[in-house]
């Protein structure tokens, strides 16, 4: 164990609390979607078939980067692949996978959410949609990976969202922008007779500049 006791079980307590975020916030229904952070070699994540509702400190699941779990009993998510793809070849510290609704409808239309608002900038840029493959599988983690290429978030086609941070309060926030600038596109681009206005690459490296000064100093960016 790389931890304390404390450490993990305050860790746990952050991330089944995130996982029930998704389901309020109507990005998941069910037990679809998973969330992970990664303290050191252990990756903590959310367990497979299990209403977050129904998870407590002692349902705390854990594996290493190589996917063997080494805390809990409970079969970590089936989308295990795709949390641990990102831990090694990102710096993330957590991972957010949804179903949000206007996200997933976005990811059968386009090849990319179009760039409608600012906000493109604080994933990385244009959020692109990683091909479609089987849930779970090694395919399904390679198209993520390509599609997150100097991202922060992306598109699963005919699936999803996947979006990670520096803590789980930021992948979930970078999530809840993602599906809300996927609901103002299909908003603006249902109008008949009109095409939404882009921002272009130079709007963008311009939001994306004045993004890293925002917020309290100390105290995050958000």
């Amino acid at each position: 164990m790389t931890d304390h006791p404390d450490h993990l079980a305050a860790a746990w307590s952050d991330l089944v609390a995130t996982a029930r975020r998704t389901v309020a916030d109507g990005l998941v229904v069910g037990t679809s979607g998973n969330v992970s952070c990664r303290l050191k070699d252990l990756v903590l994540v959310t367990p497979t078939g299990v209403p977050y509702d129904r998870l407590g400190p002692g349902d705390l699941t854990a594996v290493d980067l190589d996917g063997q779990q080494i805390i809990g009993t409970l079969r970590p998510t089936s989308e295990l692949p795709m949390h641990l793809a990102v831990y090694r070849s990102t710096p993330a510290a957590a991972v957010v996978h949804t179903h949000a609704p206007n996200a997933t409808a976005v990811s059968t239309l386009v090849p990319q959410l179009p760039p409608v608002h600012y906000m493109t900038a604080a994933l990385g840029g244009p959020v692109r949609v990683a091909p479609y493959a089987l849930y779970g599988s090694d395919e399904l983690a390679a198209h993520m990976l390509d599609a997150l290429r100097d991202r922060t978030g992306c598109l699963l086609q005919n699936h999803g969202t996947m979006t990670y941070g520096d803590s789980l309060a930021e992948a979930l926030d970078r999530t809840a922008q993602l599906e809300w600038m996927c609901r103002v596109w299909l908003t603006a681009q249902s109008v008949p007779g009109h095409t939404p206005s882009l921002l272009s690459d130079g709007q963008l490296d311009e939001a994306a500049a004045r993004l890293r000064g925002y917020g309290q100093r100390g105290r995050g960016t958000h």
